[in-house]
């Protein structure tokens, strides 16, 4: 049996809800440690998703659901803390009376140089919950390759081009070959798009066709790259079957966060966490491709294993033999390193 070598998975992932209050600094504590990446967005409200990162700086951000260039916002997240972060008073980030969910990421602060690939990188990773940052310049050439500071394979890459407007992209390998194929547009409901193969190495990640969405000439990019950890990471594909009790997913872990995509037609993105009221199968969903405010519908049992459909939606994992990607990260491993269930400790 594999065990995880993550046993508090709280140290590398964690969600952060919290209310805005118009001031302009308020910490959020709470998150268990300094968050490199963090995913904001407001609940209650249509505002946009920000993506914040340690390797860019906390006043930059890009957004899942559409094609801008990378912004500042100076009163948005103002600082990455010890404990969480703090945000000042921007729509986005920490309105008065409006009510936010953050998700939190650990890599490895601020990253370093990364000389692995054709094109300059700063990579922040950390290799035990196999997650890095990397921020590259383009260089406008078939087959260029960037460092991604994992030592290993990738399973999914999410890349956005800081300088132009471009959709961001995602890639997700579900054949374990190292070739993914997978590509879909993280701010659309587009089904899977081919001929747009990416290879992932265990130091670098090659991009089989030039394209400005990815790698154009002397524009900046910032790279997401996430590699399975047995009990802590999970990024595979399940077949939907048509009714309300539908299918069940092993991750071998209980799911902390779950981000689902159909890739056979199209559809919405969909994302749930255990915070957002947590407990089955009412979870609370936010589509990264909208700035939507939080549903409510009743769509997931979320398990000590796993998750399981409870939806005969065709977005949402319920289609009948409809194909779907998806990611996870844990709240509690199935086991830990010492052989002891999680549930003892």
């Amino acid at each position: 049996m594999a065990y995880t070598t993550i046993n508090k998975s709280t140290d590398y992932f964690n969600t952060k809800l919290y209310s805005g209050d118009g001031s302009s600094s308020q910490p959020q504590t709470g998150v268990g440690f300094q968050p490199d990446w963090v995913w904001l967005k407001s609940r209650n409200t249509t505002d946009t998703h920000a993506l914040i990162n340690a390797v860019n700086g906390a006043t930059k951000f890009i957004r899942s659901n559409g094609t801008n260039i990378e912004g500042t916002d100076t009163a948005g997240l103002i600082s990455f803390d010890t404990d969480g972060f703090t945000v000042g008073n921007s729509g986005p980030y920490g309105a008065n009376g409006q009510n936010y969910v953050a998700w939190n990421w650990k890599a490895n602060g601020s990253g370093s140089s990364n000389s692995n690939g054709s094109m300059t990188a700063t990579a922040s990773a950390s290799t035990v919950s196999g997650f890095s940052i990397v921020n590259y310049l383009g260089n406008g050439s078939n087959g260029a390759s960037f460092g991604h500071g994992l030592g290993v394979k990738p399973k999914v890459v999410f890349i956005k081009n800081r300088s132009t407007a471009k959709n961001p992209v995602w890639w997700q390998d579900t054949d374990d070959d190292g070739t993914s194929n997978q590509r879909l547009v993280l701010s659309g409901t587009g089904s899977n798009l081919n001929n747009y193969h990416v290879t992932f190495g265990t130091d670098t990640i090659t991009l089989g066709n030039t394209d400005d969405a990815w790698n154009k000439s002397g524009d900046n990019f910032i790279a997401y790259c996430f590699a399975e950890k047995t009990g802590f990471s999970k990024m595979d594909y399940f077949i939907g079957n048509g009714y309300s009790n539908g299918t069940f997913v092993y991750t071998g872990f209980k799911p902390a966060w779950i981000i689902i995509k159909r890739i056979d037609s199209t559809g919405n993105w969909m994302l749930i966490d255990n915070k957002r009221l947590g407990y089955n199968p009412a979870q609370r969903d936010l589509r990264p491709n909208l700035t939507n405010a939080e549903g409510n519908d009743e769509t997931f049992d979320i398990l000590s294993n796993g998750f399981k459909v409870r939806t005969t939606s065709g977005d949402f994992g319920g289609g009948s033999g409809a194909v779907y990607i998806y990611m996870a990260f844990a709240d509690k491993p199935l086991v830990g390193s010492n052989n002891v269930p999680a549930v003892a400790r």
